[in-house]
């Protein structure tokens, strides 16, 4: 227990007992001059607290270290320590550890997983699902840049294969060049003749994981994690129209915003990201952008 916790102890075992406070702080291990010093906040205490309480509302599956770096952003000069402290007084959520995985290796020690060297090295793509209201599925196509993090596109439609494959991978290979590989799982429009081909054409090389590792596509599993956990567990989308734009407003937020733990707890691609390097959302119309255009979603 923090000293706070036990001074409150004390003070409610002297009151209620009637035992002396040298006695209570003995049989509860609380020095006394820890006792008799009298807490002292600092002068930005309050003003700190709600910040961390109005960025934990904004951004309900932040944790403190994450709270701590936006902090930081915002220009208050806090350490992950202090944060922790207020977090943990006001009964925010601490999220629970995630269990290490294991890795693939072959007999001779090596790994057989690519590994990313630099932008543009490795790319991985898979695809999310996720339903509308009237409980009509679509499909999302995400890409990731492995080595910088960065949301490179994510495709939603009804229906997805492999043309659409082929047609935001162009767009990106336009406006970024051709990677150096392509990562992806076995699925039916990832291993097409048609997608295989195309990417060979333009000077790529496919890295396809083994069946039913995901665990091998380890980049782009996360990042679909963090989607589907941020904003599609949060988000009830009324037509496939809302759900483009809200995606793509939370992939801008992703890249632009929020502070990635493998990056030192800054975004992906502050100033990379332009409108012109942007592939738009399928789909046409513009009924729900109008609806839902002062939506913000975190």
């Amino acid at each position: 227990m923090s000293p706070t916790r036990r001074r409150a102890c004390v003070e409610h075992v002297v009151r209620e007992l009637g035992v002396s406070e040298r006695k209570a702080c003995a049989v509860l291990g609380q020095h006394r001059s820890t006792q008799r010093k009298a807490p002292r906040a600092a002068a930005d205490e309050a003003a700190l607290t709600a910040d961390i309480m109005e960025l934990a509302k904004r951004y309900g599956r932040y944790g403190y270290r994450r709270i701590t770096a936006l902090l930081r952003d915002a220009g208050w000069a806090v350490n992950r320590k202090r944060v922790e402290r207020i977090w943990r007084r006001e009964g925010l959520k601490v999220p629970q550890r995630q269990p290490k995985r294991g890795r693939l290796w072959l007999n001779d020690g090596s790994c057989i997983r690519l590994r990313p060297e630099r932008p543009n090295h490795v790319w991985a793509y898979d695809f999310v699902e996720d339903r509308t209201r009237d409980g009509r599925k679509f499909r999302m196509l995400c890409v990731v840049d492995e080595f910088t993090r960065e949301a490179l596109a994510i495709r939603v439609a009804r229906k997805l294969g492999s043309a659409d494959v082929i047609d935001v991978l162009a767009d990106l290979f336009i406006a970024r060049g051709a990677p150096g590989h392509m990562r992806s799982d076995q699925g039916p429009e990832f291993i097409a003749e048609a997608v295989k081909g195309w990417i060979t054409g333009v000077g790529a090389k496919t890295a396809f994981i083994e069946k039913a590792s995901p665990w091998e596509n380890g980049y782009v599993e996360s990042f679909n994690g963090k989607l589907r956990d941020e904003l599609l567990n949060m988000e009830e989308f009324s037509t496939l129209r809302e759900a483009q734009i809200l995606i793509e407003q939370w992939r801008r937020h992703y890249n632009e915003e929020r502070p990635h733990s493998s990056l030192g707890y800054r975004p992906p691609a502050p100033e990379v990201l332009r409108a012109d390097h942007v592939p738009r959302p399928s789909g046409s119309g513009s009924g729900g952008a109008a609806q839902i255009a002062g939506r913000v979603i975190h």
